[in-house]
């Protein structure tokens, strides 16, 4: 029984670093998302949905959830600015 509460508490001081690095990357990415960086936001959004995956891959969150957070995330970024995540393709107007 003792040896049962040892692992319990290390999984749980581990789940607890991995939670707090998921919430911390995703917040700092939908600040960068916010100040409208273009250049920062997609390396950040990155970050974040790599933290995802490594805590649902371990099972420290469900994997639906990180799918939804990571489908969040990615909605603040094409929102941000269009024009900056798809370079427009020359206009035929001028002819």
């Amino acid at each position: 029984m003792a040896k049962r509460l040892r692992q319990a508490e290390n999984r749980r001081l581990r789940n607890r670093a991995v939670k707090t690095r998921i919430k911390t990357t995703g917040r700092q990415a939908l600040t960068v998302i916010d100040s409208g960086d273009a250049q920062q936001a997609p390396a950040a959004v990155r970050e974040a949905v790599r933290a995802l995956d490594r805590a649902a891959t371990k099972h420290v969150i469900h994997r639906k959830t990180a799918a939804r957070r990571k489908s969040k995330l990615t909605k603040h970024l094409n929102a941000m600015a269009p024009s900056a995540a798809e370079p427009q393709a020359p206009s035929d107007d001028a002819e």
